[in-house]
């Protein structure tokens, strides 16, 4: 006899696969959870170019994401392209792997808003 427990567990185990696995946007994460997964081992949990993969023997340091003058010299799509293509296909550190292929593009547009959030900047 299959118990409560089990049945729960069975329901739980299904939900879970159906959103991870359904692709859908509406069960992307959040901009500020991809931030922390995948960009604040370099660019810090706050954006300040200090994650705890960012040290002094890499060839250059993370970008700071909350130095408005910074940010503001990149257009939205300078930062759509990095996100997407990696450090090097923007002839940038090579270091920066892209996420075109693991982010939807509605977590790439919202990985970008979250950016001029944390620079308090606009894009040109």
């Amino acid at each position: 006899m299959v118990g409560k427990a089990t049945c729960v567990i069975a329901a739980a185990v299904t939900v879970f696969a159906v959103t991870v696995f359904s692709g859908s946007t509406a069960n992307a994460a959040s901009a500020e959870a991809n931030y922390k997964f995948y960009c604040s081992q370099c660019h810090g949990l706050e954006g300040k170019g200090d994650g705890p993969n960012a040290t002094k023997s890499q060839p250059v340091s993370p970008r700071n994401h909350t130095s408005a003058t910074e940010m503001a010299k990149l257009t939205d799509q300078d930062i759509v392209n990095v996100i997407k293509g990696g450090g090097a296909a923007t002839s940038k550190s090579t270091m920066m792997p892209p996420f075109g292929k693991t982010l939807a593009d509605g977590e790439v547009t919202a990985l970008k808003d979250y950016l001029r959030k944390l620079c308090k900047c606009k894009g040109n």
